[in-house]
């Protein structure tokens, strides 16, 4: 494979030829000039954009064809004839079928007429129109088969929320910027929630502004590009705008009057001496919190941290598990409660004890009521977190002659979010024992931590009311490309190389360690001595990746790609402080442990060959290969053919695909091990830990090391434009992920209770996708336009027994029905004189979810909603624009349901008492009573009013 790479690159040396220099302007048939035209040498991948006065410059060889085409406009080929070339574009119907696209093909770039697969291309003004303050949140309310929601219980994964395409992970889509590969993030999603063990690139990080256009490949690519391909690839074209720029300035709230947003965006471009362009965007941005907790119940809080059951008391049963000196260590509990049924009840022993027991459920029954009485929610914190982002976004080129050209990007973004753990309530982290009797056992004094009354109060028992943990969070994201391109006797060459990284370091405050630990003085070191301030670590990864990719038009008929690529991965678990994890560590969000912390690095290369074939003008053939080579598992060759073939005066497109494809597992899956915070129903929160798949610990408990996914997707599809102002597209897709790599549940072992991620069975999901338009209607003095957009799952499922793992039905809910099982978008908009308005509908189909601690004969099912957003533009002059943005006109939220498996489930639901232990039992007695404790399928916020001001200069 080296010497392949090494081909490659010697036959990048001599591609050089002579070019002229083309300019001109470009408008619409009203005479406005059309920023962010694209405009493209036919045959190569040498293009550019209009500027925001709608001029561009461009070198071509002599005797070429421009290919002019705009979002909402009909495609333009023109012949150079001249050396200033001004053209209008006509307005056309139609999402983009026109669109030029340079995503899904390593040969020459087509039209969305042209390219055998199904393609989104979401421009920057698409995006802005949503009113979403982060690009992943715009997309949400843009594409039907993406999805991303915040989660209820945040930590880490309050830094970036999890997102997917056709639920499939954030692991399974490559995310590229201006064709190269962006860097993960250092997280590993661990709590229970969408992309539980997975990781993804940071798209929320990306400034908005900075966006010329999304285009967004719904098929899978590994032949094309590699690893984390089977689901699709989001490719992120930045701007290149060099005549005047804009600020924009962005506020917001929610209808609760909390989540208050100001941000400001700052977005211009110059060129740079004769031969390059600079676009540069700085953007800055706070978001409040915004608090959405429920109203515990104060009966279900009672039973879980306070009440003691007399049959079942430890205080009868002595150190060496013994009652009456009767072993218990073999009895079951209802073999105990029986055992001390007949033994104890009724004797003196007994009812001195008894009398106390009760005595002090009172107590505590009241001290739960006093505190939920003053807070409600108890104390607790869930909802958006308060985040604070810098991000700064630069895109350049320079031509170094006639025929070369050096490129180049770079962009750095800071987060920092504050949010909170679970509060711990008075009679939770109690300092007295409810208990007074001295018949009562010496060990229950272990159970109270007097020393909490100085740390969170005034130093007396009444000034205690609990503490809540906060989380801090500090993100760190960059990336940079630098790449070279050059022509000669028609060959283009593209070679590159790209570094990214991201890290992410937390601090927890307002906390303890409740560990026992004696120094050599016989002294506590933690418990009264404990800090209340913590640095658990964090995690950090980074990538060098370099490209090489060749390609040229053979003859009107052939067209060849082929190219390499060579990536380095590195990996870190950066190690807290001791006190953040020794003994039980921080509470509420335990730090890495020396032993889990370390460095870790692999690298691979790759290779690949593309072909396209017009076997005449409508009947298109291509196909490409690849090959990788991993350091650390080996090799994967994967392929791909695809198709289209147009009829009817090219009205009609029918397009398909067959592919193989890979994804590696990342470094995260392989070597993290920690211990964590979780909720396990009915218990409250508890520490448990995950084992990688490379420990000591690992081997003595029979684990496998992992390896690649493998897949084999399908997709088949018909796209038409019956008329000028109407076109629709639909296509079928069919995935299926052999050996996934999945983080099982949890599991008693030798070394505690541990989960570890293993290749453990085989998937398949299904689907349509649907996009039609409708546009140019004449209202008045206006425009209408419709929009419809929809996806469908038909199928979503494990296809093959679990292997070498525990994997229930919770965790098979989450992976396989928590997003919604359909989604569709429909919009309007209407232009008239300097207003402009839209209105969209999206429906978010049923989720079903299987919490964990859910009595098997029952399931929660999240109701479909439509969320409805409002948007209203106002150009007041030529620089100046006002826009507001309702989203979630009507306030809907999320609201689920308890529905029964079967018999037993319906007699379940019929009884009062029963329904609301299991309820308290998936939302924590009511804390998270809205969307439960493992997550819901739309913002929980509600109304949310966003007014946004853009000058132009």
């Amino acid at each position: 494979m080296k010497k392949i790479a090494l081909l490659l690159i010697l036959l990048n040396a001599s591609f050089l030829f002579a070019q002229k220099d083309v300019s001109g302007v470009v408008k619409d048939n009203t005479g406005n000039p059309l920023p962010g035209v694209n405009i493209i040498e036919k045959g190569t991948q040498n293009g550019v954009s209009t500027d925001s006065d709608g001029s561009y410059k461009i070198k071509v060889k002599e005797g070429a064809t421009l290919v002019y085409s705009y979002v909402g406009f009909s495609k333009l080929e023109k012949a150079v004839t001249a050396a200033v070339m001004n053209v209008v574009l006509s307005e056309e119907g139609g999402q983009n079928l026109d669109e030029v696209v340079v995503t899904g093909s390593r040969t020459a770039p087509r039209s969305n007429t042209t390219t055998p697969l199904p393609i989104d291309v979401i421009s920057s003004k698409d995006l802005t129109s949503t009113g979403q303050a982060t690009f992943d949140k715009a997309l949400q309310y843009k594409i039907p088969s993406f999805n991303t929601v915040q989660t209820p219980v945040n930590d880490a994964t309050s830094l970036l929320d999890p997102y997917e395409i056709r639920n499939m992970g954030p692991s399974r889509t490559l995310i590229l910027i201006n064709g190269k590969r962006k860097n993960l993030s250092s997280l590993l999603y661990v709590q229970t929630s969408p992309g539980r063990g997975e990781t993804g690139s940071d798209i929320s990080a990306i400034p908005t502004d900075a966006i010329e256009r999304v285009e967004i490949l719904r098929d899978g690519a590994s032949a094309q590009y590699g690893s984390d391909a089977i689901a699709g690839v989001m490719n992120i074209i930045l701007k290149k705008s060099t005549n005047g720029g804009s600020v924009t300035a962005r506020s917001g709230i929610t209808s609760e009057g909390d989540g208050e947003m100001l941000g400001v965006s700052f977005n211009n471009g110059s060129t740079v001496g004769s031969k390059g362009f600079v676009n540069y965007t700085v953007e800055f941005s706070k978001v409040n919190l915004a608090n959405r907790p429920g109203k515990v119940d104060a009966e279900g809080d009672f039973n879980d941290f306070v009440k003691i059951n007399p049959a079942t008391y430890d205080g009868y049963v002595n150190d060496n598990n013994t009652l009456g000196g009767t072993d218990l260590s073999n009895m079951t509990t209802a073999q105990k409660e029986a055992y001390f049924t007949n033994s104890y009840v009724g004797t003196a022993d007994y009812n001195a004890k008894l009398a106390a027991i009760n005595q002090g459920n009172i107590n505590g029954r009241n001290a739960v009521n006093n505190f939920l009485n003053e807070k409600p929610d108890a104390g607790n914190v869930n909802g958006s977190p308060q985040t604070a982002a810098a991000k700064f976004l630069v895109n350049g080129a320079f031509e170094l002659s006639d025929a070369t050209q050096l490129y180049y990007n770079a962009a750095y973004v800071y987060k920092k979010v504050n949010s909170f753990a679970n509060y711990r309530t008075p009679y939770w982290r109690p300092v007295t024992d409810f208990f007074t009797s001295a018949s009562i056992p010496d060990w229950r004094k272990s159970t109270t931590s007097p020393y909490l009354q100085d740390f969170f109060g005034n130093g007396t028992a009444s000034s205690y009311k609990g503490y809540v943990p906060t989380f801090v969070g500090d993100l760190n994201d960059y990336n940079a490309t630098l790449g070279y391109k050059a022509v000669k006797n028609e060959w283009n060459t593209d070679a590159s190389i790209t570094v990214g990284g991201n890290s992410q370091t937390y601090s927890v405050e307002n906390s303890q360690n409740r560990s026992s630990i004696l120094d050599a003085n016989g002294n506590n070191v933690y418990k009264e001595n404990s800090p209340i301030f913590f640095k658990p670590g964090g995690t950090s990864f980074n990538h060098i990746v370099g490209n090489l990719d060749i390609s040229k038009v053979l003859s009107e008929k052939v067209s060849i790609g082929f190219g390499s690529e060579f990536r380095t991965e590195t990996f870190e678990v950066i190690e807290g402080d001791k006190a953040s994890w020794d003994g039980i560590g921080a509470d509420s969000f335990a730090g890495n442990r020396p032993e889990n912390s370390g460095k870790w690095n692999r690298y691979n290369l790759g290779a690949y060959f593309d072909v396209a074939f017009d076997v005449t003008e409508d009947f298109l053939l291509n196909g490409t290969v690849r090959y990788e080579d991993y350091s650390d598992f080996g090799g994967a060759t994967v392929w791909k053919l695809s198709s289209r073939y147009k009829f009817l005066d090219d009205k009609v497109t029918l397009r398909g695909s067959v592919s193989t494809g890979f994804r590696a597992p990342t470094l995260h899956q392989i070597y993290t091990q920690k211990a964590q915070y979780s909720f396990v129903a009915g218990q409250g929160i508890q520490v448990s830990g995950i084992v990688n798949n490379v420990s000591p610990q690992a081997r003595l408990l029979g684990v496998d090391q992992l390896d690649a996914e493998k897949s084999t997707n399908i997709t088949v599809g018909i796209g038409a434009k019956p008329s000028k102002n109407f076109n629709f597209t639909v296509d079928y897709y069919n995935i299926k992920v052999e050996d996934r790599i999945v983080l099982g549940d949890r599991q008693d072992t030798q070394f505690g209770n541990v989960a570890y991620f293993s290749n453990s069975f085989d998937s398949r999901t299904s689907g349509l996708d649907v996009v039609a338009n409708y546009s140019n209607i004449l209202l008045g003095e206006g425009k209408l336009g419709f929009n419809l957009s929809g996806n469908v799952t038909l199928q979503n499922e494990r296809i093959s027994d679990v292997r070498n793992n525990s994997f229930g039905a919770t965790l098979d809910a989450l992976m396989f029905t928590s997003r919604p099982d359909t989604k569709w978008i429909l919009g309007a908009n209407y232009e008239i004189g300097k207003f402009g308005f839209s209105l969209n509908n999206t429906y978010f189909g049923k989720t079903t979810f299987k919490q964990d601690g859910l009595n098997s004969n029952l399931r929660t099912e999240f109701t479909p909603k439509v969320v409805t957003d409002l948007g209203i533009t106002f150009s007041a002059t030529e620089k100046l624009t006002l826009a507001l943005n309702v989203n979630n006109l009507l306030n809907v939220l999320p609201e689920w349901n308890f529905k029964a498996e079967n018999a037993a489930g319906t007699t379940l639901l019929n009884d009062p008492a029963q329904v609301k232990n299991q309820s308290n039992l998936i939302t924590f007695n009511q804390r998270y009573s809205q969307m439960t404790y493992d997550g819901y399928h739309f913002s929980q916020l509600g109304t949310m009013f966003n007014l946004s001001l853009n000058y132009k200069f």
